[in-house]
C-alpha cells in the first residue's frame, strides 16, 4: 500500500508537470495508461501523435527524429567488417576474439552507466548548458514516449564512437581494437533496441518485463537512480537501484 501510494504521488507531480511545461503543445491529446510490470503500476502519459518541435529550422528539426532502424543500418556492417579483418585478415583465434568480445561488452555497460549518469543528467547552471541537456536528453524525459527520439542519433553516435575508437586503439594497438571496438559497439547496438523496446512494446518475458518496469521506475519514480537501460548490474554495485529522495519520501509518510 505504502509503494502504491508513493508511486501515485509521483505520478500526480508528473501529470502537473506535463500540464505546465513550456515545451508541451497545448493541443496535444493527452491519454492515461496503465502498464502494469511485476506488481507495480505506473500511470503515464501518451499523447496521438506530434512531437515536441525543437527548432523552428525544419532541416534542424528532421536531424531530432531518428528512424528506429537507423542505428543497426549504420552500425552492423562495421560490425561484422571488423569481425572478419579480425578473424580472416588478423587470423586472431575465436577465443582471442571472443574473450575480447565478453570485456568489451561489459565495458559498455559501464560506459552506458557513466554517460546516462554524469553526461546525460547534467543540467547545469547556465542557460547554455541547461539548453544543451533538454536537446541531448531532457527532451526524452519531458517526452519519453516519442517513437523518433527513442534511439541516439547519428551524429552524436558517430562522435562517440570516433573518442572512444581512438582510446581503444591507443591502448590495444592496431589489431586488437578491431575486434574489441566491434563488440563495443554491438552492446552499443543492444542498448538502443533494449532502450527502443522498453519504450515502445509490451515484453512478454520475465526478463523483458525487468528491465521495462526498471526504465519505467527511472522515468516516473526515482528519475536520480536506475542508469543502467541495457542491465542493472552497475546500479547493484554503485548502489542507486533506488533514489535518496524517494526514499526520504517514503520514510516520512
Amino acid at each position: 500500500m505504502l509503494r502504491h501510494f508513493t508511486l501515485s504521488f509521483k505520478i500526480h507531480e508528473l501529470y502537473f508537470f506535463l500540464k505546465i511545461h513550456p515545451c508541451f503543445d497545448s493541443e496535444l491529446k493527452e491519454q492515461r495508461l496503465l502498464e502494469k510490470q511485476g506488481g507495480c503500476t505506473v500511470v503515464f502519459m501518451q499523447k496521438s501523435y506530434k512531437s515536441i518541435q525543437i527548432f523552428k529550422n525544419p532541416l534542424l528539426e528532421r536531424f531530432t527524429h531518428v528512424h528506429p532502424l537507423t542505428p543497426f543500418v549504420l552500425w552492423f556492417p562495421l560490425v561484422g567488417w571488423l569481425l572478419w579483418r579480425s578473424l580472416s585478415l588478423h587470423q586472431l583465434s575465436i577465443i582471442e576474439v571472443g574473450s575480447l568480445g565478453l570485456i568489451a561488452l561489459l565495458l559498455w555497460t559501464l560506459v552506458e552507466y557513466l554517460l546516462h549518469r554524469f553526461v546525460f543528467h547534467y543540467e547545469g547552471k547556465t542557460s547554455l548548458v541547461q539548453k544543451l541537456h533538454f536537446l541531448i536528453h531532457g527532451l526524452h524525459h519531458a517526452d519519453p514516449i516519442d517513437p523518433t527520439r527513442l534511439v541516439m542519433p547519428p551524429a552524436a553516435s558517430i562522435i562517440l564512437a570516433v573518442i572512444f575508437y581512438t582510446v581503444f586503439r591507443s591502448i590495444l594497438g592496431s589489431v586488437l581494437v578491431e575486434p574489441f571496438f566491434s563488440f563495443f559497439v554491438l552492446g552499443y547496438l543492444c542498448y538502443d533496441y533494449i532502450h527502443f523496446a522498453v519504450h515502445h512494446f509490451s515484453p512478454r518475458t520475465f526478463i523483458g518485463r525487468f528491465l521495462k518496469q526498471s526504465h519505467m521506475q527511472h522515468h516516473y519514480v526515482s528519475p536520480h537512480s536506475r542508469w543502467g537501460v541495457s542491465s542493472p548490474f552497475w546500479d547493484y554495485v554503485f548502489g542507486t537501484l533506488e533514489d535518496g529522495d524517494v526514499k526520504d519520501k517514503e520514510r516520512t509518510i
